[in-house]
């Protein structure tokens, strides 16, 4: 079993910066990609920016120039930067550890609020 841990939300101001900080732990269990996905009230949980353990990446389009994602120096952790906050960032972010480039076997973290306001 993969134990996923985040940290670093919180309330910021409009063109704000955050960072959220994501670790996975696990005996015995091979992390292939992390990723930070959200989730708005009333809206399904989308993929925002991902990261494999040989640096491929992935981006959400209304995120790209604004946030970024990179892996810690230690194993199985990842961050997300987050600069240029508008409202509509505000949401509950979720980070997800993916056994193998598949996609079909992964752990969740249990979330971090995110709150845009001024």
């Amino acid at each position: 079993q993969v134990q996923v841990v985040e940290s670093g939300g919180g309330l910021v101001q409009p063109g704000g910066s955050l960072r959220l900080s994501c670790a996975a732990s696990g005996n015995g269990v091979s992390i292939y990609r992390m990723g930070w996905y959200r989730q708005a009230l009333g809206t399904q949980r989308e993929l925002v920016a991902s990261i494999s353990k040989v640096d491929f990446t992935n981006y959400a389009d209304s995120i790209k120039g604004r946030f970024t994602i990179s892996r810690g120096n230690a194993q199985n952790t990842v961050y997300l930067q987050m600069n240029s906050l508008k409202a509509e960032d505000t949401a509950v972010y979720y980070c997800r550890a993916d056994r193998d480039y598949t996609g079909n076997y992964y752990w969740w973290g249990q979330g971090t609020q995110v709150t845009v306001s001024s």
